[in-house]
């Protein structure tokens, strides 16, 4: 069955109206606009206020959840959300928009335009729409603004909707929630393997009640490190010997790696800081603690150079080893005291030759490395395991999507 005939078979003929959203869902005032951080307070004394933040891949996230002074929400105008209405980013990253699963009292600054459903659409097939590779088109022509992106109420309220019979509305969000659902169930799995594998890991690299020697990872019989060079991103190059950047560490490279994402000429390498195979190149400086040491063991058969803000472990370990070591908890623990600076966190090289690692026999380094490679694939891979298949039932939910969202359009009606 193609693509037209399932759409027309739902459609069964019946024609499909294309209206102002406007007329279909009425718009509720803004509330608060300016500084409201003086107000803020906490969950048990205050009453929630949403923005822009607050709007992420469809739905309401409470990652970033503020509250304001009863007595400062009295002053301003108030809005109450009911469940169904339609939440929408106005400035910043917009276009993002959730449906409200529950009646609570809220404000929205000017990041937010608040959708009261009016029972004639069911507000979930209007969201679906929005994230609609049509409902993007649409929404990026109503987009005005430079740097900050704005998108205006009014606009908003001439936006065309395709509105097919209530009924035919409540069976495409059926198939569309169908998809939602498997793919926040792979996500949750995905979640629950990381933390058993971070558990694991960091159980096997413990070695608690055994005989195995921890010893600074400074030391001459273990490794040393060394400085990376004056490696910029303008001495990039198209082509030539490869190179690892501090940065590309933490956004690009995992556990380890066989071949660099970019490459310097071979004259600016012969006077580069360069890593061996096997050896860890490090991140010594992040804007957060988390990233700062983030390390990956580079496997490749060349030398490759390395950036100043990164440093080189060379060392007479298992290198995948060390790598998922620099992962632990137990390495965690022991960097932290030694983080410096506030706007830029970094640890120097000097500092990371005190901590001290576990240095099983090299055959226990690669019975170890063996199991967590497993369960790495399993986790991170793009190629095998639990990602890519969330990554193929997201792209199948798009097709669908797209598919039972873009309805025909009258000669009248804006393309």
């Amino acid at each position: 069955m193609s693509g037209m005939n399932f759409l027309e078979r739902l459609l069964d003929g019946v024609a499909v109206e294309w209206k102002p959203l406007g007329e279909e869902f009425p718009f509720i005032r803004n509330g608060f606009v300016g500084t409201v951080t003086p107000f803020f307070t906490d969950a048990e004394n205050g009453v929630r206020y949403l923005q822009g933040t607050n709007i992420h891949n469809g739905v309401i996230s409470d990652k970033t959840t503020y509250y304001i002074t009863k007595d400062f929400h009295q002053k301003c105008s108030r809005t109450e959300l009911k469940a169904d209405d339609i939440l929408m980013v106005q400035s910043g990253h917009v276009g993002e928009s959730a449906v409200v699963e529950e009646k609570y009292e809220g404000f929205n600054c000017h990041a937010l335009i608040v959708m009261s459903n009016g029972g004639k659409c069911n507000s979930k097939f209007v969201n679906y729409y929005f994230q609609s590779t049509d409902g993007k088109n649409k929404l990026k022509r109503i987009t005005t603004g430079g740097t900050v992106k704005h998108i205006l109420a009014s606009k908003m309220k001439q936006f065309i909707i395709p509105i097919p019979p209530l009924e035919i509305q409540t069976e495409i969000v059926r198939i569309l929630d169908t998809f939602t659902a498997l793919t926040a169930e792979l996500t949750a799995e995905l979640t629950d393997r990381k933390k058993q594998y971070n558990y694991y890991r960091d159980r096997s690299l413990s070695f608690e009640g055994s005989e195995v020697d921890h010893l600074p990872m400074g030391m001459p019989e273990v490794g040393e490190f060394i400085r990376g060079g004056g490696l910029q991103k303008k001495d990039f190059a198209e082509n030539g010997i490869g190179c690892i950047h501090y940065g590309q560490i933490y956004t690009h490279y995992g556990t380890y790696a066989h071949k660099t994402k970019t490459y310097v000429s071979k004259e600016f390498f012969k006077k580069a800081r360069k890593a061996k195979s096997g050896d860890l190149v490090i991140a010594t400086t992040s804007e957060n603690d988390e990233d700062v040491c983030k390390a990956v063991a580079w496997l490749g058969s060349e030398e490759v150079a390395v950036s100043s803000d990164a440093c080189i472990y060379r060392h007479k370990l298992n290198p995948k080893y060390v790598a998922y070591f620099f992962q632990t908890e137990q390495f965690q623990k022991q960097k932290r005291p030694h983080i410096t600076g506030t706007k830029v966190r970094r640890v120097n090289a000097d500092d990371l030759a005190k901590i001290l690692i576990p240095v099983p026999s090299s055959e226990e380094q690669a019975r170890i490395v063996a199991i967590l490679d497993k369960f790495d694939t399993l986790t991170h891979s793009i190629s095998e395991g639990l990602p890519r298949e969330i990554a193929l039932r997201q792209k199948q939910y798009e097709y669908y999507r797209d598919l039972l969202l873009t309805f025909p359009k009258s000669e009248e009606v804006e393309a």
